[in-house]
């Protein structure tokens, strides 16, 4: 049975409380009576029930909202004062400079875009001001939009403070009150004046960037005189606007945490792919370049943009190179995570992996390869994020990073020049 606590700082149904439970809650207000009081989608006459109501279709895989039945709502609680943070680590002079300018940020209630290039330990940056609300009884949530990302924030995060954490996604546990919640960003939608600090990572990637829906859960699940923290390494042209207008502030970090520069991609023609895909083939030069690259020992990932293409890619790597333990990942993947997880423990030497793991994670002296790198599924934003998974690490702070594709386009161009325009940020160049 759920504990009433579990209920603070939530928003449910009708259905989803007994009549007891309703007896205790708030009724949410309704801002509009043509939309969506969850979500703020606005409701369309295909929507209307038998009765005459609508009922909104957008969220409704977190309970059905409709037009003629109330939301309910739990108010959120302090939380006891307590020491949090267990982590020993040291940030770099540039990392201090974006904490400490977090925690100022805290004090003065100002929204913050945290503009970062990948690989600058964003992570660590966030963890004195996260500190700071918890030990003072705040409530704090990170939110981002790909669960792998939440993952790897909740095992991370799980090491480095010592209260509980609720992870919450789409295939989790239930969740459990506590002051330290990772979160999908469409979790969100959950929640109601839940939050002291909210901090949303991966602003820029699918399906967060601008998704009106997820806006709104946004500034809905934070506290009226809370704070929101906003972290990238490409930005958007929505916080870009928000910047110039001085609804946010803007802390640029440049430097990788190693102190060295970001690897620029290198462009390699490579026609008729799919010719050679279709006849189980592969070009010469990709061959050439991959069986180059198995003589350093290093582990490879390959990003295919497609499904489809990465399976069979994976399918002719297996026969090309029989001597070489290769896996494929992609949001399809039952078992997404244990592969993941070989190929960071180096049971497997080639990776296969479509946009699913542009972002979020970190693996070791990795070398990257992007075939197709002009398709139109490819964007500039997830070309940055692709490339940022090379030379990440102290132990090899460089490697490969390869575009192979069939011309260029405004998405390559631009992702190499974001990645250069960084470079010189940085001092670099």
């Amino acid at each position: 049975m759920t504990e009433i606590q579990d209920y603070y700082g939530r928003l449910f149904t009708k259905y989803q409380l007994t009549d007891s439970e309703r007896q205790l809650a708030s009724i949410l207000p309704i801002t509009s009576p043509n939309a969506c009081s969850r979500c703020g989608t606005p409701y369309f006459d295909d929507h209307q029930l038998p009765s005459g109501a609508y009922y909104c279709r957008e969220c409704i895989l977190l309970g059905r909202v409709r037009s003629d039945q109330k939301l309910y709502y739990f108010s959120q609680r302090a939380f006891p004062k307590q020491d949090s943070l267990k982590w020993q680590g040291k940030l770099t002079p540039y990392q201090a400079q974006i904490s400490q300018a977090l925690c100022q940020a805290v004090d003065d209630k100002q929204p913050s875009l945290v503009h970062a290039v990948t690989g600058a330990g964003k992570t660590e940056m966030i963890y004195a001001v996260v500190a700071k609300v918890i030990d003072k009884g705040g409530a704090v949530c990170i939110a981002t939009p790909r669960i792998d990302v939440c993952i790897e924030l909740h095992k991370r995060l799980v090491q480095d403070f010592n209260c509980p954490i609720a992870l919450l996604h789409g295939e989790s546990d239930a969740y459990f009150r506590t002051p330290l919640v990772i979160v999908t960003t469409h979790q969100l939608l959950k929640f109601y004046r839940a939050f002291d600090l909210l901090i949303i990572d991966e602003v820029d990637a699918f399906p967060y960037a601008d998704n009106p829906m997820l806006y709104q859960a946004v500034d809905q699940s934070t506290k009226e005189d809370g704070l929101q923290l906003f972290l990238t390494a490409t930005s958007t042209e929505e916080l870009d606007k928000k910047v110039k207008s001085g609804k946010l502030q803007r802390l640029s970090l440049p430097r990788r945490f190693h102190g060295n520069p970001l690897v620029v991609p290198s462009k390699i023609w490579m026609s008729g792919f799919e010719k050679k895909m279709d006849k189980n083939l592969l070009p010469q030069v990709l061959i050439k370049h991959i069986a180059r690259q198995r003589k350093t020992g290093f582990p490879l990932l390959l990003f295919a943009p497609e499904i489809k293409t990465g399976q069979q890619l994976t399918t002719i790597l297996e026969k090309l190179f029989p001597d070489e333990r290769i896996g494929f990942v992609s949001s399809q993947t039952e078992n997404r995570l244990e592969v993941v997880e070989a190929f960071r423990k180096k049971e497997l030497t080639i990776l296969v992996s479509t946009t699913i793991l542009e972002r979020g994670v970190t693996f070791p002296c990795v070398d990257v390869m992007v075939v197709q790198a002009n398709h139109q599924l490819y964007t500039s934003s997830s070309l940055v994020q692709i490339g940022g998974r090379v030379g990440r690490s102290m132990e090899r702070p460089t490697g490969d990073l390869l575009f192979f594709m069939e011309g260029s386009n405004r998405a390559i161009e631009k992702a190499i020049a974001e990645i250069k325009t960084m470079n010189q940020e940085a001092g670099y160049e």
